[in-house]
C-alpha cells in the first residue's frame, strides 16, 4: 500500500528516549478538555430535533409547518424545503468559521486553556438567547454566539489532547474530543425525545440545556494545565518542564523537553504562521488537512446527524418513532466512536479510514435502493419491509464513520503541523470544516428535495474518491512523536516529491535547527 512505511522506529534518534507513563492527571485533563466536544455534539443532535417540533415550527417557521402539514406525494422529500429553516442550523457554522481565526491568535499568544475558557463563555450567551429566543432574528444571533464558542473550543481541543498525551497513547486520549461529540449528539436526542412530550415549549428545554456542557467546559477551563509546548512557545520554560515532568510522571524528561525546546524556537523564526503554511515544506499538511475536513462532510455524515428526526419523518415515520429512530443511530455513534478510542493506536489510521469507505458506500447505495423501491407507485410513507432496513443501514454508515473519519479528522490535523504552523493549521482545519459543514447544512433538505433518494448515491460517489485518496495520499502516522512527524514526508513515496531537500526534522541531527536554539538545556539537566 503506498505510502505506509515509515513508522516510530525511524522517527528520530532522540524520541527513542522519551519516558512517559499514563498519569491519572493526564486522564483527568483530557476529559475536562474534550469535555468542549460535549458543546459541539449536543448542538448537531438539537437543531434537527427542535426543526421536528410542530410548536417550534410554529413559532419561527410558519410557513414550513403549512407545508408539511399540507404534504402530498408529489413533496415527500420536500417538506423541510426552507433556507430559512436551514440558515438556523447553518449560521452556527459560519460563524464558528470566522471565529477560528480569531481563535487561533489567541491560542497562539495566550494558550490553548484560554481559547477554551473564552469558547465556554460565547456557547454560554448564546444558550441564553437561545433558550428565551421570542422571534428569528434572538435566534439566530444566538445561533451565531453559539458558533463563535465552537469556533473557538474546536481551535484549541484537538491541539491540547495532541500536546498533553504520550506519543503511544496520543490517537486514543485525541479522539475523547470526538467521542464527546457523540455523546453531546445522543444527549441532545434523547433530550428532544423528552421535550418532544412537553408542549408547547419542549423546544425550549431542548435549546436551553446545551447550557450544561457549556457550563462543565467553562468551569473546566479553570482546573486545567497549559500545555508544555504552548508554555514553552510563549517563554515559560521553566514552568513547561515542571508541567511536562507531572504530565509524563518521571524525571526523565530531557530528551522530550530538548525536542520542545527545539520546535519552539524554531517556531519564533515564523512571523507569519499563515502565510507560512502555504511553503513547499508545509503542503503535505495543509493538502491532506484540507481534504480530510472536505470529506469528511461530504460523506453525508452531518446531513443524517443534523436532521436525522427530519429524514425519519420525511420518509414516513411518525413523531416519536422518527426521534426514537434518532436515538437509536446516536447510540450506535457513541459506541462506534469507541471503537475507535481502542482501535486507532493499535491498527493505525490507515486501515480505519478504508474499512469505513467500503461500509459506508455500500450501505449508502443500498439505502438508495431501498428508498427507490419503497416510495414507488405514489407512496407517501415507507413500508416496514423497507423502513426497518433503512434505519439498520443507516446506523451501519454512522458506525463506520464514527469509528474513522468523524475522530480521525480531526485528530490527524492535529498531530501532523510543526509548531510554527500548528495553531495556523488547525484554524485553517476548523475554517475548511466549518465552511463545508455550512455548506452542507444549508442545501441539504434542498439536494434531499431536488435528488430524492439519489442524494446517497451522490455521497456514495464521494466515498469512492475518500478510499483512492487514502491510499495514495495520507501515510500512517500512528505512534510518532507530534515533534518529529516531519520525518514522515521524506518517507512517503509522493509528498517528498514536494518537500525540500533541506527540510528541518526533529531528531535528526540537522545543524542549522540546532542552531536556532536559544534555551539551553545540559546533558542530562532536570531541575
Amino acid at each position: 500500500m503506498a505510502g505506509g512505511g515509515f513508522t516510530a522506529a525511524s522517527a528520530g534518534a532522540r524520541a527513542s528516549q522519551y519516558e512517559s507513563k499514563m498519569t491519572i492527571y493526564v486522564v483527568i485533563t483530557c476529559i475536562i478538555a474534550a469535555s468542549g466536544g460535549l458543546m459541539f455534539g449536543y448542538d448537531v443532535g438539537v437543531s434537527g430535533g427542535v426543526t421536528s417540533m410542530d410548536e417550534f415550527l410554529a413559532k419561527f417557521f410558519p410557513s414550513v409547518l403549512k407545508k408539511k402539514q399540507a404534504s402530498n406525494s408529489s413533496s415527500v422529500y420536500c417538506d423541510y424545503d426552507s433556507q430559512t429553516l436551514q440558515l438556523f442550523t447553518s449560521s452556527l457554522y459560519l460563524a464558528a468559521l470566522i471565529s477560528t481565526f480569531f481563535a487561533s491568535t489567541v491560542t497562539r499568544r495566550y494558550g490553548r486553556k484560554m481559547t477554551m475558557l473564552i469558547g465556554g463563555l460565547f456557547f454560554d450567551a448564546g444558550v441564553v438567547l437561545n433558550g428565551a429566543a421570542q422571534d428569528l432574528v434572538m435566534l439566530i444571533i444566538g445561533r451565531i454566539l453559539l458558533g463563535c464558542g465552537v469556533g473557538f473550543v474546536n481551535q484549541a481541543v484537538p491541539l491540547f489532547l495532541s500536546e498533553i498525551a504520550p506519543a503511544h497513547l496520543r490517537g486514543g486520549l485525541n479522539i475523547l474530543f470526538q467521542l464527546n461529540v457523540t455523546i453531546g449528539i445522543l444527549v441532545a436526542e434523547l433530550v428532544n425525545y423528552g421535550a418532544l412530550k412537553v408542549k408547547p415549549w419542549g423546544w425550549r428545554i431542548s435549546l436551553s440545556l446545551a447550557g450544561v456542557p457549556g457550563v462543565v467546559l467553562t468551569l473546566g477551563s479553570f482546573l486545567l494545565v497549559e500545555t508544555p509546548n504552548s508554555l514553552v512557545e510563549r517563554g515559560y520554560v521553566e514552568e513547561a518542564k515542571s508541567v511536562l515532568r507531572r504530565i509524563r510522571g518521571t524525571d526523565n524528561i530531557h530528551a522530550e523537553f530538548e525536542d520542545l525546546v527545539e520546535a519552539s524556537n524554531t517556531a519564533k523564526q515564523v512571523k507569519h504562521p499563515f502565510r507560512n503554511l502555504i511553503k513547499r515544506r508545509n503542503l503535505p499538511q495543509l493538502v491532506i488537512t484540507c481534504c480530510l475536513q472536505f470529506f469528511q462532510q461530504f460523506t453525508g455524515i452531518n446531513a443524517i446527524m443534523f436532521y436525522a428526526p427530519v429524514i425519519f419523518k420525511t420518509l414516513g415515520f411518525g413523531d416519536d418513532a422518527s426521534l426514537y429512530s434518532s436515538v437509536i443511530t446516536g447510540g450506535v455513534n457513541v459506541l462506534s466512536t469507541l471503537v475507535s478510542v481502542y482501535s486507532v493506536d493499535k491498527i493505525g489510521r490507515k486501515m480505519l479510514l478504508l474499512e469505513a469507505c467500503v461500509q459506508m458506500f455500500i450501505s449508502q447505495v443500498a439505502i438508495a435502493i431501498l428508498l427507490a423501491h419503497g416510495f414507488k407507485d405514489g407512496q407517501t410513507t415507507l413500508p416496514t419491509s423497507s423502513a426497518i432496513p433503512v434505519v439498520v443501514l443507516i446506523c451501519v454508515f454512522v458506525s463506520a464513520f464514527a469509528w474513522s473519519w468523524g475522530p480521525l479528522g480531526w485528530l490527524i490535523a492535529s498531530e501532523i503541523f510543526p509548531l510554527e504552523t500548528r495553531s495556523a493549521g488547525q484554524s485553517v482545519t476548523v475554517c475548511v470544516n466549518m465552511v463545508f459543514t455550512f455548506v452542507i447544512a444549508q442545501a441539504f433538505l434542498s439536494m434531499l428535495c431536488s435528488f430524492e433518494y439519489g442524494i446517497f448515491l451522490f455521497f456514495a460517489s464521494w466515498v469512492v474518491i475518500m478510499g483512492l485518496f487514502t491510499i495514495f495520499f495520507i501515510p500512517e502516522t500512528k505512534g510518532i512523536p507530534i515533534e518529529e512527524m516531519e520525518m514522515v514526508w521524506r518517507q512517503h513515496w509522493f509528498w517528498k516529491k514536494i518537500v525540500p531537500d533541506d527540510m528541518p526534522g526533529h531528531g535528526a541531527t540537522n545543524e542549522k535547527a540546532l542552531e536556532l536554539k536559544n534555551v539551553k538545556v545540559a546533558p542530562g539537566e532536570v531541575a
